[in-house]
């Protein structure tokens, strides 16, 4: 009996130690019963042991999403090549070169003109005065035909090249400020951000282009030139001039024309304003309202 007594007592506590070990293995993987009362937001906290998520540097960002900067658009400085005399009472609103001459469009109510210019000596060869009510703007040179704008009339003036004669006019609903052309379509500013092209022979509204630098507008668009595939437009109120892919509208260089005048001429001088291209001898000229000089330039880099 004693053998049989501890051959029992041997069996149960073999049993008692194997329960014992099957519910130590259950209790280390099983996941402990989420209490009614608990805190969810408690539950779902990280662990104390893994790292915070640190921020994204700045440049780091910069690197995910490049963002453009201005530096990346060329500045260009300008070299005098010749300087000429210029009407210093000729508020300069529009200029071209055609055939040896310069054609000039001036501003201000009762002193807006168009005019043909002997380049060397700056005499007025011809002039045709606007009534008192206008305030001339742009020009530009079609075929036989000068156009020329007027600021708030909602008004495009034709004239005959030779003689200065109007042919006809042309009414538009916005301000007229540049003019010039592509070879197809006329090109207008308004001192937004928008270029319009419009029909040479009835004026109206072709298309527009939206000017950005960088991805932002450009506004203050003033007196215009087309010169190989770019539209050259003065930026009103500075002494830059925008180059403008005439396909996107995408401002491709800056020409920074500061410094052109003395001290003593920038007293009763206005500003930069007037482009002209001689296509010919690939010549650019500049000048401003009221400037005593027009200047035969080229683009040079900063």
């Amino acid at each position: 009996m004693k053998w049989v007594a501890l051959g029992l007592m041997t069996a149960l506590m073999m049993f008692w130690l194997q329960a014992c070990t099957n519910a130590s293995q259950r209790s280390d993987t099983e996941e402990p019963p989420v209490l009614a009362n608990s805190s969810q937001e408690k539950l779902q906290e990280p662990p104390e042991e893994m790292p915070e998520e640190k921020p994204v540097p700045e440049e780091e960002e910069a690197k995910e999403e490049p963002q453009e900067k201005e530096g990346n658009i060329p500045v260009e400085r300008v070299k005098v090549v010749n300087t000429y005399p210029h009407d210093a009472q000729a508020f300069t609103q529009g200029l071209q070169w055609h055939n040896g001459f310069l054609y000039e469009g001036t501003g201000l109510e009762g002193h807006s003109t168009i005019r043909k210019v002997e380049l060397k000596t700056g005499k007025v060869l011809k002039s045709k005065r606007l009534a008192e009510q206008y305030f001339g703007e742009g020009i530009t040179i079609w075929k036989d035909k000068i156009y020329q704008l007027t600021w708030r009339s909602g008004v495009c003036f034709v004239y005959n090249l030779e003689t200065f004669d109007k042919i006809r006019e042309h009414k538009y609903a916005i301000e007229g400020w540049g003019l010039t052309h592509d070879g197809k379509l006329l090109i207008m500013s308004d001192g937004s951000s928008t270029l319009y092209f419009r029909d040479p022979e009835t004026f109206q509204e072709v298309k527009r282009l939206e000017v950005k630098a960088q991805g932002t507008p450009v506004s203050q668009l003033n007196e215009l030139e087309y010169i190989k595939g770019e539209i050259y437009a003065n930026i009103w109120q500075t002494d830059m001039i925008a180059r403008i892919d005439a396909k996107t509208g995408k401002v491709v260089g800056w020409i920074d024309c500061s410094g052109l005048l003395s001290e003593q001429e920038q007293w009763n001088a206005e500003v930069l304003n007037g482009i002209a291209y001689d296509e010919k001898n690939d010549r650019l000229f500049i000048t401003g309202k009221l400037w005593p000089k027009l200047f035969e330039i080229k683009r040079v880099k900063s």
